[in-house]
């Protein structure tokens, strides 16, 4: 049975008296016979959009559906497992909302392994971690600095690293395209620091005759050579145009250096580049704050549990997740997507975290739910993945779960409002859904997905989700947008259908698509 348009006065007359049943059927089957733009099937603007971007609608898949409401309006390739893309840190997001809650903060602690005797530490410092996807430099210094401020000058043994939280992960961070300083590929790790990456600010000297290079943390074995010139070019791509050369010194030593023009028209722009491991960088952060702090320390940095007389000392404590949730969604961070699903398991299971602790976690809360979704696939929670499979029916029952849990205020307002901010913040500005769209993007090689809320031009909220997996599915930006905008301008009264009649059921394919990265 199809969606059509109904008059709320002519059916209420008919629906009067004894007839009631009788007169609701009689109608239904009346608009039954007219199916309206779809029949629940793809619209035929969509179909056609589709068509000019070389992209079969078999490798599509769409649902739309009243949030709240028990049918569907649109159902295409609903059950057909596929690559989300970034769209799977809605799965994860809403789990960790549900599951640890929206006030659940990550501890990091500082400990000492020893004896104070005045303002020295005769013994080792200890950082412990638990997985703070936003653990920032900002916050590792205040923690030290109120170290200093109560009298420790000195620290006479080690740097004592606790990442036991997590398990080992095996991350090459060139493995999934070949760009190992992206800051997109930096791996979990339970003791992260600053995302492990440094923010390089290019700008014109204050005299405008050099370029000035300034990071925003110096691990203390980094060291940075400036080749750059400035030039009167117009802006355009400015990272096309520096030769960035990364050379290990020594087994301790890091040499940056950047060489080629950067033009004044760009004034102020940043580079996040990840260099050195977790340890290494941690350690070499630490080295520099404290020195900058007036501490003298001269131990080595070492991985260790921490030991059973460690005393604390000093706690940072994260953001609640409600607002590290926002961060994860608006602006599709995969660091932190994968902090929080591996935190999932280290919190509930109470055993180092895992990949595939934190995957049954997320199955069996789906199912509690009544979400059995056969063909999900978590492989790190972030969609930053050529394995990560889900259809477009799980996505849009959880999207639908979401609207009626206690945590849908803050789980919808992590999601990029669209031609607002986040993701979307340069997408359907001029269109008539722009500001009535609460979207998660995610965006791979051959693989583009959106899903989300779209309150409509009569006030009805609208559950939507759409994936391509496909060659050309760089292309279909126009198809997506076009949808959106198709759904904002639904009629004032839709009768949905019982029965769908548009879902098609096609395996996922054996051989997945080879994608690189996006949000």
């Amino acid at each position: 049975m199809a969606a059509a348009r109904l008059h709320i006065p002519p059916l209420a007359r008919l629906a009067r008296g004894i007839g009631l049943c009788a007169a609701i059927a009689t109608a239904l089957s009346a608009l039954a016979q007219d199916a309206g733009p779809t029949g629940g099937r793809l619209p035929p603007a969509i179909v056609d959009i589709l068509g000019r971007a070389q992209v079969p609608v078999d490798s599509v898949a769409v649902v739309i559906k009243e949030a709240g409401a028990p049918t569907t309006l649109v159902s295409h390739n609903a059950d057909k497992a596929m690559n989300p893309a970034s769209v799977i840190k809605l799965v994860t997001t809403y789990a960790g909302l549900e599951l640890l809650g929206p006030a659940y903060a990550w501890k990091t602690e500082i400990l000492f392994a020893g004896e104070i005797r005045g303002s020295t530490l005769n013994g080792d410092l200890v950082l412990k971690g638990s997985g703070d996807p936003k653990l920032t430099v900002d916050r590792l210094w205040q923690a030290l600095k109120s170290l200093r401020d109560r009298g420790l000058s000195s620290i006479k043994g080690d740097l004592l690293l606790d990442r036991g939280f997590f398990e080992p992960v095996d991350h090459d961070p060139a493995r999934f395209d070949g760009e190992p300083l992206k800051a997109y590929n930096v791996g979990p790790d339970a003791l992260m620091l600053n995302f492990k990456t440094v923010r390089f600010q290019f700008a014109p000297s204050v005299d405008g005759r050099t370029v000035s290079i300034a990071p925003d943390v110096r691990p203390a074995q980094l060291d940075i050579i400036n080749r750059m010139r400035l030039n009167d070019a117009p802006c355009g791509e400015w990272r096309d145009r520096i030769v960035l050369d990364v050379q290990n010194v020594t087994p301790t030593q890091l040499r940056v250096a950047f060489t080629g023009n950067y033009p004044k028209s760009c004034g102020e722009r940043a580079w996040n580049i990840s260099l050195l491991d977790h340890p290494r960088f941690t350690g070499g952060v630490f080295a520099s704050i404290w020195r900058d702090l007036g501490g003298s320390w001269n131990g080595a940095v070492k991985l260790a549990t921490t030991p059973a007389d460690a005393r604390a000392i000093a706690t940072i404590e994260s953001p609640p997740l409600a607002e590290v949730v926002r961060d994860i969604n608006k602006f599709s961070n995969n660091v932190m997507a994968r902090q929080l699903f591996l935190t999932l398991s280290g919190e509930l299971a109470k055993e180092p975290a895992g990949v595939a602790r934190s995957a049954q976690i997320i199955r069996e809360w789906l199912a509690k739910k009544g979400i059995p979704a056969p063909e999900l696939v978590l492989e790190n929670g972030s969609g930053l993945s050529r394995n990560e499979r889900i259809s477009a029916g799980t996505l849009s029952a959880l999207l639908d779960a979401a609207w009626k849990s206690s945590v849908m205020p803050e789980f919808m307002s992590s999601l990029s409002l669209a031609g607002v901010d986040g993701t979307l913040r340069r997408r359907n500005r001029s269109d008539s859904v722009a500001g009535q769209a609460h979207l998660k993007t995610g965006t791979l090689t051959e693989a583009k997905a959106v899903a989300g809320y779209v309150l409509d031009q009569n006030g009805r909220r609208w559950v939507v989700v759409m994936m391509v997996n496909h060659a050309n599915a760089h292309a279909v930006q126009a198809a997506q947008d076009a949808l959106l905008n198709w759904v904002y301008t639904q009629p004032a009264v839709v009768v949905t259908p019982l029965r769908l009649s548009g879902s098609t059921h096609a395996p996922a394919k054996k051989n997945p698509p080879q994608v690189a990265p996006g949000g």
